[in-house]
């Protein structure tokens, strides 16, 4: 998995992009969308991943972070040293509410049920990264989903329109040895909470460590869901993504 130089945008024929590498699915998104590309990143327990191998290609891309104002200290810490040694084209966006506002007006909307996970979802993360999509013109939208990750993500294929965006997932099909062979060779960190036994990671109220007998999908939402409302239709056409 070397690095190879970034490339110009230019018109292609699709390849085969279930059999293509990683790098040419990237490759493709950008001659296909140019400009209207973006990328997404939580800056996760394995998000240097697609942040080193998309900007080696891209350098310049706009990298939507979504920040909830409920992350770990550690997340933070760990965004400030990867834009800076990436030195990535970061574009933070925020609820429209700050948590304080959203707690003295709805309580803590984490605790109540799928109901209340589902609007807190939407006002913290799918807004936010709905109007990153609108202010930054993006057509297309690259993402680091896997399909090892959960059951909910095991069929998807590496492109698919969501709502009004295009979707591509350049390493969809990549195994969690294939993510530490990548990291290792190209020397880069996992996020710090990874060695605190942390397998994924998101806001700190609704993140655990990986306990005996749990699955990677039960440490997040309290097992009662996996998706955070990014990667699901939402019906409506207030919504781009």
């Amino acid at each position: 998995m070397k690095e190879v130089q970034a490339v110009e945008t230019q018109s292609t024929t699709q390849p085969d992009l279930e059999n293509a590498s990683a790098v040419d699915r990237v490759r493709w998104a950008y001659e296909e969308y140019g400009d209207k590309l973006v990328l997404s990143t939580s800056f996760g327990i394995q998000s240097a991943v697609m942040l080193h191998l998309v900007t080696t290609q891209i350098p310049r891309i706009p990298i939507v972070f979504i920040d909830t104002g409920y992350l770990f200290t550690e997340t933070y810490h760990f965004a400030e040293a990867l834009t800076e040694r990436l030195d990535l084209n970061l574009k933070t966006y925020l609820p429209k509410q700050s948590a304080a506002h959203q707690e003295a007006v709805h309580g803590k909307l984490w605790e109540q049920g799928i109901d209340g996970l589902t609007q807190y979802n939407l006002s913290n993360k799918v807004e936010p990264m709905n109007r990153a999509v609108q202010e930054l013109g993006a057509t297309a939208w690259l993402s680091g989903l896997r399909r090892h990750q959960s059951s909910s993500r095991e069929k998807r294929t590496v492109a698919e329109q969501q709502n009004q965006i295009m979707k591509v997932y350049p390493i969809i099909d990549w195994n969690d040895r294939e993510i530490y062979n990548y990291l290792t060779e190209n020397n880069l960190p996992y996020h710090p909470l990874w060695e605190k036994g942390y397998v994924s990671v998101g806001d700190w109220h609704s993140t655990s460590k990986l306990g005996q007998g749990m699955n990677a999908e039960e440490t997040r939402f309290g097992g009662l869901k996996r998706e955070c409302g990014l990667h699901e239709s939402n019906a409506g056409s207030d919504y781009q993504i």
